[in-house]
């Protein structure tokens, strides 16, 4: 489950296309082959958009096709504040389809930011960002990286992810002994290894994930 990022809009005669999308590379289910996700601007447009997720917010619309012709989730922030913010997804009919909390850093319970996922009806699944080891490694090296960094930056060649200069990202979630999801810096991936898990909010969680990187596809300031 991949979100392609860019937030580039075509306009159309009739409407703004919404190019932002998640491709399922698996549609033996019920997923279909990809949904489009965009940002829902609050009254006051994108300055209170912007403004709200400096403290956590967001609110996204997926939808079927770029043109809008269906709603298939929704997701909602039900509380942002201190560093820990809790949203919920939403089907087409305004069911639960179940909540995301993302726990930042220093300021939820340990060290890393902590990403706790509850589908509708089942268990919990925690997942902490980056494997502790490469933290370890990581936070020696953090001049260096600094340094890798502004050249990564200065860089505008397509496709670079940053190499070395990114800290940790991969999180994998664990739910009673089992790991459901995971996901994976490279190629910024969600595998759903369970088959219970709803694909509505397997894409909302990428597009959540996504929206926290340095490149966050829903920070545009148009």
């Amino acid at each position: 489950m991949t979100l392609h990022s860019g937030l580039k809009r075509t306009r159309g005669p009739d409407a703004t296309k919404v190019t932002e999308m998640v491709s399922f590379s698996d549609t033996s289910g019920p997923a279909p082959s990809a949904v489009y996700v965009e940002r829902e601007l609050p009254q006051g447009g994108v300055p209170a958009y912007l403004a709200a997720r400096r403290g956590g917010a967001r609110s996204f619309a997926l939808w079927t096709d770029e043109w809008r012709r269906e709603r298939v989730a929704t997701v909602v922030t039900l509380s942002a504040a201190g560093g820990v913010s809790t949203y919920q997804v939403l089907g087409a009919y305004g069911e639960v389809v179940g909540t995301i909390t993302r726990e930042k850093a220093l300021r939820g319970k340990g060290l890393r930011t902590r990403w706790t996922v509850h589908p509708a009806g089942a268990s919990k699944a925690v997942g902490y960002k980056g494997r502790i080891v490469w933290w370890w490694l990581w936070w020696p090296l953090l001049p260096f990286m600094l340094i890798l960094l502004l050249a990564t930056v200065l860089d505008s060649v397509p496709g670079n992810e940053g190499g070395m200069a990114r800290a940790p990202r991969r999180i994998r979630w664990r739910a009673e002994g089992q790991v459901p999801l995971e996901f994976r810096s490279r190629g910024n991936k969600l595998h759903l290894h369970s088959p219970g898990v709803d694909w509505r909010l397997g894409a909302a969680l990428i597009s959540l994930l996504r929206s926290f990187h340095a490149d966050a596809w829903d920070a545009s300031p148009v």
